[in-house]
């Protein structure tokens, strides 16, 4: 089922919930009203059924962009590529066909659809947002999900930059520049300025946690995530040993 958003959003839901996708991966669908071309934003898992609903709903599709390269959004991109023939762009250039990778701060226009591009990295590396000037809309992958808050998973999620990037999303909304933010998994944010406020101070809580727990003793990501975790389902530990690993880093930098 497409789910519209806005004149020119709408999206489609994989069908892999799942602990770290929640109801599942959001494909974006974009077009400029009255554009023949659209633009798809993470095809999603290799889910030949989803793809087949995805092209049906976007008609011809112009390009396709990839907010960062987990598999829950990048795993149907041969695929896609087979039922669509157009471009992929992503900042990794191993998600890029037939184009130049993505670069920060460049505007793409696909038949007078703009988006800016707008470096995030933290979550990942190559994580990566896109701001539709024309109506405030912000896609930003799993830089800020629509419920919750995201992973940072040490080696490839850094936490320095991730702040960075939560601080550089909350001057845009402070500017009014982004209104609202579509996120690749979850509900459309329509608070961004509150999320996003959230997000920082919940990091700066799990910092202090993290520091308190090595004050204590605690000298692994397991003796942390033990003390500092404990509340939490023991299925999303691994998980969030990875993050501990994350924060450690960050605080001996």
């Amino acid at each position: 089922m497409t789910h519209t958003v806005t004149d020119r959003a709408a999206y489609m839901l994989a069908a892999n919930p799942g602990v770290m996708t929640l109801d599942g991966t959001n494909t974006w669908i974009l077009r400029e009203p009255g554009a023949e071309r659209s633009v798809v934003v993470d095809p999603g898992p290799a889910d030949e059924a989803h793809l087949q609903a995805v092209l049906a709903a976007a008609g011809t599709v112009g390009l396709i962009l990839f907010t960062h390269r987990h598999f829950d959004h990048t795993a149907a991109l041969g695929r896609f590529v087979e039922l669509t023939g157009a471009p992929t762009r992503s900042i990794d250039p191993e998600f890029t066909r037939a184009a130049e990778p993505l670069v920060d701060g460049e505007t793409i226009d696909v038949d007078g659809l703009e988006m800016e591009v707008l470096a995030t990295p933290g979550h990942t590396t190559d994580s990566v947002c896109f701001r539709l000037p024309a109506e405030g809309s912000l896609l930003t992958g799993d830089t800020i999900l629509g419920r919750g808050t995201t992973v940072i998973a040490h080696p490839d999620g850094v936490l320095g930059p991730y702040l960075d990037s939560l601080a550089h999303v909350r001057e845009l909304v402070e500017e009014g520049l982004v209104v609202r933010i579509l996120p690749g998994h979850g509900p459309v944010v329509d608070d961004p300025a509150g999320v996003v406020d959230f997000y920082l101070e919940h990091r700066a809580e799990r910092l202090d946690q993290v520091r308190a727990a090595v004050d204590s003793g605690g000298i692994t990501p397991r003796a942390v995530v033990e003390t500092v975790y404990r509340d939490v389902d023991e299925t999303l530990w691994p998980a969030a040993e990875l993050s501990v690993a994350a924060q450690l880093a960050y605080l001996q930098a």
